[in-house]
């Protein structure tokens, strides 16, 4: 779940809030939602803007 989150934001291009991945990947806002939370978690992603996420830079 988390690499279709991933792999979403990446092709959006910018930062993208959870409608925006719901949108672009057809998932469940709940799996997304819990993707989100398990991403923060793990450091990778990150918010340049309020609400906004987008993968970390390594």
């Amino acid at each position: 779940m988390q690499d279709k989150v991933l792999d979403a934001m990446k092709k959006a291009g910018k930062p993208v809030n959870v409608g925006d991945i719901v949108k672009l990947s057809g998932l469940e806002r709940v799996e997304v939602e819990k993707a989100f939370a398990s991403l923060k978690k793990e450091s990778l992603i990150v918010s340049p803007v309020r609400c906004k996420w987008e993968p970390a830079k390594k």
